[in-house]
C-alpha cells in the first residue's frame, strides 16, 4: 500500500477526532454523512464512507484460506443451535 498523502488528527477525552479537510474532500463526506472503520491486516483500518456502494468495499477483505461451503455452514449453525437449547 502506497502513501500518497497524509493527515492528522488529535484524540479528545471522549474518544472523538475531527476528520481532516482533505480527508473529508477525498472521501466525498459531507455533514451528517456516516463513515466505517474497516480492520486490515497488521494492525491497519481504512476509512470509508458509508454511503459507498457494497462494490467500493471490493478487495478489502482477503479471501478465506479454506473455502466452506453452504451444507458445512448450515451444519456449523445446526450444531451450534444444538449446543444452545
Amino acid at each position: 500500500m502506497e502513501i500518497i498523502n497524509m493527515a492528522t488528527a488529535t484524540l479528545t477525552s471522549k474518544g472523538q477526532i475531527t476528520i481532516p479537510v482533505q480527508v473529508r474532500a477525498a472521501l466525498g463526506l459531507d455533514t451528517g454523512d456516516r463513515v466505517e472503520f474497516v480492520e486490515m491486516e497488521d494492525g491497519k483500518f481504512a476509512i470509508i464512507a458509508a454511503s459507498h456502494s457494497v462494490q467500493d468495499l471490493k478487495g478489502l477483505i482477503r479471501k478465506p484460506a479454506k473455502v466452506v461451503s453452504i451444507e458445512d455452514m448450515n451444519q456449523a449453525i445446526a450444531t451450534q443451535g444444538a449446543k444452545a437449547g
